[in-house]
């Protein structure tokens, strides 16, 4: 019987794990070469993943919502068409983890540790190693009782105790009696650790402690959907990992407006495409990296990796509030009708969640528009494992002095602030200020006369 693993996929530089958000075959199916087999989940994007042989889908390794990391095996095809499914691995492995849990649980008695909690009033089965955790993290019965397992039969496993506690400050006042003061709600022992990060969250989660934060009367809970919690993490992380220095610049655009002003139109009707600011600016910025290629860097342990592409990555809203950045390969190749049709395309599939690993893969340097919701100026977050990101602000008509060989005098100006957000590790105040500097100056000899 020929059998052939499907293994997870890479799916980006900085990208190690996926959720498996749904399975598109099930157990017993058959499934043809490159068909949808499964639908993943990552940090950056949502997608399918096809089927890389033809046969009977006879294992899947993974259930909806867990975690698989890049490499594993998800699932077995059978080639030969009659193998018998395998529908009993989860639930052995569930069996095997319960074992596991009470293993440890066993082990941590006998060095003395903490007893598990009083028996449960509901019936429920709690098995020793989470009333050891429930009971080292002041979680009481009641709260246990009520608490969802994911485990087989409802079960609460060891992840659903330390997720719990990880989210607990979160949780719905429904927790504990509603009539109760805030006042009596107890606040965390100073020295407990911090409770290791839920399965598929970033390590270095473990040694943060977050505060424990009780609804008030009226308050509302509104649970982090998948790619807020992701987003959140990233976010936490980069700052974490770069100590962030921001260095601004006010850049006159008055000739770019009035450029564009003249040009969008033919523009659209030539290409079919909206002339955007967006791509202007990004052809300064190509130049300025060019100016100092070592904005275009990362940093592994104590090396700089010199990046020989010039990948831009443009932050784009969601229609659900959430962010991710596409990514505008080899930038410095295209010209502004290039550009102008990448930020156009890849900004509608982001929007359309049509959006392909790939198109999120290999940026380099990132820009935020800012401006886009009239904000002046901001101070982006680094988008790791990049060391700089800039954030354009909203272009507004500002007075300004002139200065002419007659002598100055005050006019109206189109102006906008730059904000340049690096990380300190490898770039210090000079290359940072000098770069934002250089794309200001870009900006501001701009050709009025420049052809389509």
């Amino acid at each position: 019987m020929a059998q052939i693993e499907i293994r997870l996929p890479k799916m980006g530089e900085s990208v190690t794990e996926a959720t498996i958000t749904n399975w598109l075959k099930n157990v017993g199916d058959t499934v043809a070469m490159d068909e949808p087999l499964v639908e993943v989940a990552t940090d950056k994007v949502d997608n399918e993943l096809p089927s890389e042989a033809a046969g009977v889908l006879v294992k899947q390794l993974f259930a909806k919502d867990q975690v698989a990391q890049v490499g594993d095996v998800i699932a077995i095809i059978s080639t030969d068409g009659d193998a018998a499914p395998e529908t009993e691995a989860p639930k052995a492995a569930e069996a095997v983890a319960a074992i596991t849990e009470t293993v440890q649980s066993a082990q941590t008695t006998a060095n003395g540790q903490q007893a598990p909690l009083e028996k449960s009033t509901s019936g429920k089965f709690f098995s020793p190693l989470v009333r050891s955790i429930a009971e080292k993290e002041g979680v009481s019965m009641v709260e246990l009782d009520q608490l969802s397992g994911s485990g087989m039969g409802g079960r609460v496993t060891k992840k659903d105790i330390i997720s719990y506690i990880d989210n607990r400050g979160a949780a719905p006042a429904a927790t504990a009696p509603t009539s109760a003061p805030a006042a009596t709600t107890a606040a965390p022992p100073t020295s407990a650790p911090a409770a290791a990060p839920a399965a598929g969250g970033s390590s270095f989660l473990a040694n943060i402690k977050e505060p424990m934060v009780v609804p008030n009367p009226g308050d509302e809970i509104i649970e982090m959907d998948r790619m807020r919690k992701l987003i959140a993490e990233h976010m936490v992380m980069s700052t974490h990992v770069s100590p962030h220095v921001t260095s601004y610049v006010e850049a006159d655009v008055t000739a770019i407006v009035n450029w564009r002003n003249k040009n969008k139109k033919a523009f659209e009707q030539r290409e079919g495409e909206n002339l955007t600011f967006t791509p202007i600016f990004m052809e300064a910025i190509v130049k300025a990296i060019k100016d100092f290629p070592m904005i275009n860097v990362s940093v592994s342990g104590t090396n700089i990796i010199k990046r020989k592409d010039i990948n831009l990555g443009m932050a784009t809203a969601l229609p659900s509030g959430n962010l991710i950045v596409p990514v505008i390969k080899n930038a410095d190749q295209l010209n502004l009708t290039g550009l102008a049709k990448s930020v156009n395309q890849l900004a509608r599939n982001a929007r359309d969640n049509k959006l392909k690993p790939e198109d999120i893969q290999g940026g380099t340097y990132t820009v935020t528009n800012v401006g886009t919701f009239g904000n002046v100026m901001g101070t982006p977050i680094i988008n790791q494992p990049q060391v700089a990101i800039l954030a354009l602000g909203a272009i507004r008509k500002m007075p300004a002095v002139i200065e002419t060989p007659d002598g100055d005098f005050i006019g109206i100006r189109h102006k906008m602030f730059l904000s340049h957000s690096y990380d300190h590790r490898v770039v210090d105040g000079a290359l940072g200020g000098q770069f934002v500097r250089r794309v200001a100056d870009y900006l501001e000899q701009f050709d009025v006369n420049r052809e389509l």
